[in-house]
Parts: structure tokens; C-alpha cells; sequence
């Protein structure tokens, strides 16, 4: 076995990359304006109150950066888990509580086979409160320490930003205070974390 930590550490990246493939990871694309044309047409958007339309398309763009923000989420915690873990860490590092929940979520999408799914990974079927678990439980908190210098740090940002994702899914309307929070906690996250 080679126990040089270079050879380690790049080894460990190549069976992380090869996993994350494997789990359908999508590639990085461009959404251009051709493409938002068509949505928005085949959509209907201008049969609908142009009041009500310009309101939700403020909360799509904060949308949009909590969801993205939720699956970079998703993305380190597998990452930093299959690294340390190995491809058995679903098991071994998540609680039956909420390994049972996202499987059954899962397992109830699978019978609407006409409707897209949520992803390939499993962990797309957790909740965004449940990373935050995963994050904490004892036995995996060493995994993330090195990135987040204290679980209540990360709680007060991830429960924010889920309440705040919580509105929005509800047709319902942030004020820019909220929104200038969201913006604060992101970068606050992604100058800490990556």
C-alpha cells in the first residue's frame, strides 16, 4: 500500500470524481435566452396577472440561489463523506431516520414513472434541515470541521436559508431585508467553506 499523502490525497479526488459520475452529476450547461423563450411561451406566463408575474420572478432569481446554495450543500457533504467514508457512507454515516425518509420519498416517486425525479443520489430526496444532521452527528462532524468552524454557525445559516426557501415554495413573497440576509449567509458560506 502506498502510504505517500499525495499519492493519497490525488487517488482519493479520482474515486471521488469517478462516484460523483456515477451518480448521474449533471455537467456544468448554459441556460440561454432561446431556451427561456421557449419555457416561457410553452408556460402561458403572459396569460397570467403580469403583477403577480413580476413578483414571483423576483423570488425566482432568490429561488435560484437558495436552490443552488442547497445542492452545493448536498455536493460537499457527499463529497467530504465518499472521501472519508467511501462509497458505503450513506449507510454508515446517515441515520436511519432520515436514510428511511428519503428512501421512501424515493420509492414513492418511482411510481409516478411519467414525472422527472429528483435526482439519481439519494441525498437529493433529504430534506435541507437533514445535511445539517448529517453535518453534526457525532461521528461525522470531524469530516466537516475542518471547513466549518462551528456547527452553530452553519445551523443558523441552513435553517435561514431553509425557512426562507420555505416562503418562496409557498408562492409567497420575501421582503428585501430577507433577501439581503440570504446574500450575506451564501457568501458568508462560501468564503468559509468554498
Amino acid at each position: 500500500m502506498n502510504r505517500d499523502p499525495l499519492y493519497s490525497f490525488v487517488f482519493k479526488g479520482i474515486l471521488t470524481e469517478e462516484a460523483l459520475d456515477k451518480t448521474g452529476r449533471l455537467k456544468k450547461s448554459r441556460f440561454n435566452n432561446e431556451e427561456f423563450k421557449k419555457i416561457y411561451d410553452t408556460l402561458g406566463i403572459e396569460e397570467l396577472d403580469q403583477e403577480l408575474v413580476l413578483k414571483a420572478q423576483k423570488m425566482a432569481i432568490v429561488y435560484t440561489a437558495i436552490c443552488a446554495f442547497e445542492n452545493m450543500v448536498r455536493q460537499f457533504v457527499s463529497k467530504k463523506l465518499l472521501e472519508n467514508k467511501g462509497e458505503n457512507w450513506w449507510l454508515e454515516c446517515v441515520s436511519e431516520k432520515i436514510r428511511s425518509r428519503a428512501e421512501s420519498r424515493r420509492e414513492e416517486e418511482n411510481k409516478i414513472r411519467w414525472h422527472t425525479p429528483r435526482g439519481d443520489s439519494i441525498i437529493n430526496y433529504t430534506e435541507f434541515g437533514d445535511l445539517l444532521s448529517i453535518i453534526r452527528n457525532v461521528d461525522n462532524w470531524q469530516f466537516f470541521e475542518p471547513h466549518i468552524h462551528s456547527v452553530e454557525w452553519a445551523d443558523q445559516i441552513i435553517k435561514t436559508l431553509e425557512r426562507s426557501r420555505n416562503v418562496i415554495m409557498h408562492s409567497g413573497e420575501l421582503v428585501n431585508q430577507d433577501i439581503e440576509r440570504i446574500g450575506m449567509f451564501i457568501r458568508d458560506w462560501v468564503n468559509q467553506v468554498g
